[in-house]
């Protein structure tokens, strides 16, 4: 009934804006299908290896019993050129869930690629993972109670920032309420912290490629467990931009290194490992449309150099070592300027390679505080950089209010 499709709609996604496809093509030929259905249509072509459901697959926590009340619930294979196009097709806004209809029976289709998947068959075998840096373990939590619902991960390099960010996102998703408190989830560790509201969670990930790589396998470990679906990252933060004025937001096309490689390497039982740095294009095309329905602030789309040093390895002639020459730094930084990179921070890198290894969509926003061309010291007003700081924030923030039809 129709109401059974608001209801269900709004358990996963937070918002009853969906929209009505009668034709969807389905991205795979075989989906994963929970259905509630007759015995004698479970029976019918299109359907093969039925299993219990409790066999099969666990139903997260976000489903509450009695959603589908006298529901049958199986896990099998459908194949997708047997679906008929007057099943009445209704797909959720993150694109991975599917309510079907048809005859006596209700299908909730699931594209089984849309689960955050891990590249470690060792962690399926474990008995408890404990995820030591965010204080948090299999053991004495419940993940998919605790984050099973998350949609949304934003990250950034301070504590403070990322409350910031969700206290805000409460306030703009109407989810704020008088006196409520943003606990850190992770208050027994001082290494990171981690904020939720809705379903949106907010982690800082400290300063450089080392911190917000240990911080991503923790995470991407923790939507696993939560059994979370259709997950976006994006990194939130700040960077020097390269011919850009102070105040300038841009949306990462491409990570590169140091010398504009965009690849990220690393050491792996003393081997050189090289993974590609490619980000989300149709997230960054979504981004872009925000900033076009903002127009508050100069934003651009561009490559980010990610480098290992906030000094030398950034060609600044202020740190304790430098060896090189102000003429050295401009055609540097002129070169870099040339392959078409607008900024430079220092996570983005293994950011995008750990994110694309595990198929997950995600963007890097950053704004400029300074242009490096014209010097290597932030000098601007603290309530100036604390304001452009609020930027990418603003930013992401409408585009995570446009996903659940919040504006």
């Amino acid at each position: 009934s129709p109401a059974s499709v608001d209801r269900m709609a709004s358990i996963r996604t937070g918002t009853k804006d969906i929209e009505n496809h009668h034709k969807v093509r389905l991205r795979r030929n075989v989906i994963i299908a929970l259905c509630q259905i007759q015995k004698e249509e479970a029976e019918g072509p299109g359907f093969s290896e039925f299993k219990s459901m409790s066999e099969a697959l666990c139903i997260p926590d976000t489903w509450p019993a009695g959603s589908l009340p006298g529901a049958h619930l199986f896990v099998g294979l459908w194949k997708a050129e047997v679906l008929k196009e007057d099943m009445g097709l209704f797909r959720d806004p993150g694109g991975c869930w599917t309510l079907g209809f048809y005859k006596s029976s209700t299908f909730l289709f699931c594209d089984r690629d849309c689960f955050v998947q891990l590249c470690n068959p060792h962690v399926a075998t474990m008995k408890e993972d404990v995820l030591y840096h965010f204080n948090l373990s299999t053991g004495t939590h419940n993940f998919p109670e605790m984050f099973g619902n998350v949609k949304f991960v934003c990250v950034g390099g301070t504590p403070s920032r990322m409350q910031t960010f969700i206290r805000y996102l409460a306030s703009e998703l109407g989810l704020h309420r008088p006196g409520a408190d943003y606990p850190n989830i992770c208050e027994g560790t001082d290494r990171y912290a981690m904020f939720k509201v809705g379903p949106v969670l907010a982690i800082s990930h400290g300063m450089g490629i080392p911190s917000i790589a240990i911080m991503l396998h923790e995470l991407i470990k923790l939507l696993y467990h939560a059994r979370c679906s259709g997950v976006t990252i994006i990194r939130i933060g700040t960077s020097g931009g390269i011919g850009l004025e102070p105040g300038s937001v841009v949306i990462t096309q491409q990570a590169v290194d140091a010398c504009f490689k965009p690849e990220f390497e690393l050491v792996v039982l003393g081997k050189r490992v090289v993974r590609s740095t490619d980000l989300d294009e149709q997230l960054v095309r979504d981004l872009v449309q925000c900033s076009a329905d903002l127009s508050e602030f100069p934003i651009v789309m561009g490559n980010t150099m990610c480098t290992l040093d906030f000094y030398e390895g950034q060609g600044r002639l202020d740190g304790a070592l430098c060896s090189y020459t102000e003429k050295d730094k401009q055609d540097y930084l002129q070169a870099a300027y040339m392959s078409g990179i607008r900024n430079i921070e220092m996570e983005s890198l293994v950011f995008a390679a750990m994110c694309r290894a595990c198929d997950l969509r995600a963007a890097v926003v950053c704004v400029t505080l300074l242009d490096r061309l014209k010097g290597d010291q932030i000098s601007s007003p603290h309530e100036v950089l604390d304001e452009y700081q609020q930027r990418p924030q603003r930013l992401v923030g409408h585009f995570i209010k446009k996903c659940l039809g919040v504006v």
